[in-house]
C-alpha cells in the first residue's frame, strides 16, 4: 500500500474527490481528510489519531526496542541466573513478549502526543484553511488514482507519495 498526499482549496472539492474515489472502487476507510479544528467537514472521512499524530511510527519503534530490551534481559536471565534460579527457553520467550509488549504500550503513548512528521510540512497550509487528503491504495493503482484527482481537480495539489504506509492499527 501507497500514501497519496493531496491538498485542496475547500471541502466542496474534498468531497467531489472523495465521490470519484468512491466510484473508482477505493474504500471509504482509505481515505482520511486533515483539516483547521474549525472546518466542518460534514460527511468526510476525518483523520485519526493514527494518521495525524506519530502514533504508527512510535509503536513500531517501541515494540523493536523493547523486544530486544526484553530478549536480552531473558539471555542475561538465562546466563546468569539469580539466585539459583533455572530459567529455560520459556522465559526467553517471555520476557521477549513482555518488553515487546512494554515498550509498544509506552511509546504509544508517548507518540499519540505528537504531530505525525510525514504532514508537518503541510501544517502552513493546513492552518491556511486547505484541506490535506491521504488516499491508501495499492502501488499497482498509485498512477491511476494520481491521474483521476489531477484530471478532474485541477485545483487538488499532488505533494507526494509514501513509499509505504503502515500495516497496523
Amino acid at each position: 500500500m501507497r500514501r497519496i498526499y493531496f491538498l485542496v482549496p475547500s471541502v466542496a472539492s474534498a468531497q467531489a474527490i472523495v465521490d470519484e474515489l468512491l466510484l473508482a472502487r477505493i474504500e471509504a476507510r482509505h481515505i482520511h481528510v486533515l483539516a483547521r479544528e474549525d472546518t466542518p467537514l460534514e460527511d468526510l472521512p476525518r483523520a485519526s489519531v493514527a494518521q495525524s499524530s506519530d502514533l504508527v511510527p512510535a509503536l513500531q519503534r517501541g515494540v523493536a526496542a523493547g523486544g530486544l530490551a526484553g530478549l536480552l534481559a531473558g539471555l542475561l536471565a538465562i546466563t546468569f541466573p539469580p539466585a539459583g534460579f533455572v530459567f529455560g527457553g520459556g522465559a526467553l520467550l517471555g520476557m521477549t513478549a513482555f518488553g515487546a509488549g512494554f515498550g509498544a504500550w509506552m511509546s504509544s503513548m508517548v507518540g499519540a502526543g505528537l504531530p505525525n512528521s510525514r504532514i508537518e510540512k503541510f501544517e502552513r497550509a493546513i492552518a491556511e484553511g486547505q484541506l490535506l487528503m491521504m488516499i491508501d491504495v495499492s502501488s499497482l493503482r498509485v498512477q491511476e488514482i494520481e491521474a483521476l484527482v489531477t484530471r478532474h481537480h485541477a485545483e487538488a495539489e499532488l505533494e507526494g507519495v509514501d513509499p509505504n504506509i503502515p500495516i497496523f492499527p
